[in-house]
């Protein structure tokens, strides 16, 4: 399966188009917190690691706020 790195570029503005639960974020720690529609900005773009290429399945990492960070897939995200 080919991942889609080509959606996004570092420092886009985007928003969580689905429903995606997670657990670690600062303000709700242990607790369910849904994404959806919250806006980031993409920080990086996992393509290698150590200077080898890799093919990771969640390559967007995105910034929402000061201290929360998330790995995400293309068809998660929409541009802002």
């Amino acid at each position: 399966m080919q991942i889609d790195t080509e959606s996004f570029s570092v420092g886009d503005r985007v928003q969580v188009a689905q429903s995606i639960v997670v657990y670690h974020h600062p303000d709700h720690r242990n607790q369910e917190f849904d994404l959806q529609g919250q806006e980031g900005e993409v920080v990086q773009i996992v393509k290698e690691y150590k200077g080898r290429p890799v093919s990771a399945n969640f390559p967007y990492l995105v910034k929402f706020g000061a201290k929360f960070k998330v790995h995400l897939q293309a068809f998660e995200l929409e541009k802002v």
